[in-house]
């Protein structure tokens, strides 16, 4: 009977247990949002309400494109805002995701002026994204380029023979098993996905010389997957201006023309937990996910 009881109320007990755990962290992060991160509410509101100007970060890697694209339209939406600084500190991600945004922002820039600063990597699918941006500024110290396209994969072959498991397989269609971890890829595997990033590289290199004004034949000079300081990257046009993000912040009062610029503040709370989440992500990125980035 009691063993009864204690698989009947096993998920109130699991939720108690969680609760009494993290407790003191709950406590804590609520301390620190009202302690440190608490605003006047109807200040905010009324500087929210003025505000011309808007930052849009992008951080760490790009997996997931929503809240980007939820911030960009809503900046391409509001008539009060009349500009957009676009902060990149990204080594890149997924094809998909970086091409959403690269294409958000390109129909931004034809509404407003969008400068995208470069804080510290603009890589890949995060220099991607930020091409059609109406000018590139980049921190002397940061990193620009990397355009490319990579697909990996292991071979954990032996290892299944040493600890002796096999897999089994069901399919239709010569090419299903194209990139499969359990086995060395036949010929004609490679062959195919060699034809996908061949052709997700001529995407991107078009994009990036329709954008940035370049020659697309010149693109092992540009692109190649060549990774430059900031400096180079101006060299070969990748980029605009090599500069702070005070210069970066100037640039785009000027051509937005706003005589009193007002940032629009966003949540400190939310971007406190954005941040953690980041980090996190990118922890993960670094240590689990090999070989899985397409940019």
């Amino acid at each position: 009977m009691f063993k009864f009881l204690k698989w009947l109320f096993s998920p109130i007990i699991a939720i108690l247990d969680f609760i009494t755990k993290y407790f003191k962290t709950v406590v804590f992060l609520t301390i620190i949002y009202f302690v440190v991160f608490d605003t006047n509410e109807a200040t905010l509101t009324s500087t929210q309400s003025n505000a011309n100007l808007q930052k849009i970060e992008l951080n760490g890697p790009i997996m997931d494109a929503s809240k980007v694209l939820e911030q960009i339209t809503q900046a391409k939406n509001s008539s009060n805002i009349k500009g957009v600084l676009f902060v990149v500190n990204s080594p890149g991600g997924a094809v998909a995701p970086s091409v959403e945004i690269a294409y958000a922002i390109k129909e931004l820039s034809a509404l407003k002026p969008v400068v995208a600063y470069a804080s510290g990597v603009m890589a890949s699918g995060s220099y991607y994204a930020s091409i059609w941006a109406n000018k590139i500024i980049a921190n002397p110290g940061s990193m620009i380029g990397s355009i490319g396209v990579i697909f990996q994969g292991a071979n954990v072959e032996e290892l299944m023979e040493k600890i002796g498991v096999k897999t089994q397989t069901v399919k239709i269609g010569k090419y299903k098993e194209a990139g499969t971890p359990t086995r060395a890829w036949a010929t004609y595997e490679k062959e195919e996905l060699e034809k996908v990033i061949n052709d997700t590289y001529d995407i991107f290199i078009t994009d990036v010389s329709s954008a940035r004004k370049l020659k697309k034949e010149n693109h092992k000079e540009f692109a190649d997957a060549h990774i430059f300081t900031a400096r180079q990257a101006k060299a070969v046009k990748l980029i605009d201006e090599v500069a702070t993000l005070t210069y970066a912040q100037n640039e785009l009062i000027k051509l937005s023309k706003v005589s009193y610029p007002i940032w629009k503040k966003e949540d400190k709370f939310d971007k406190f937990l954005d941040k953690l989440i980041s980090e996190a992500v990118t922890n993960f990125s670094v240590k689990f996910m090999d070989g899985l980035k397409a940019y």
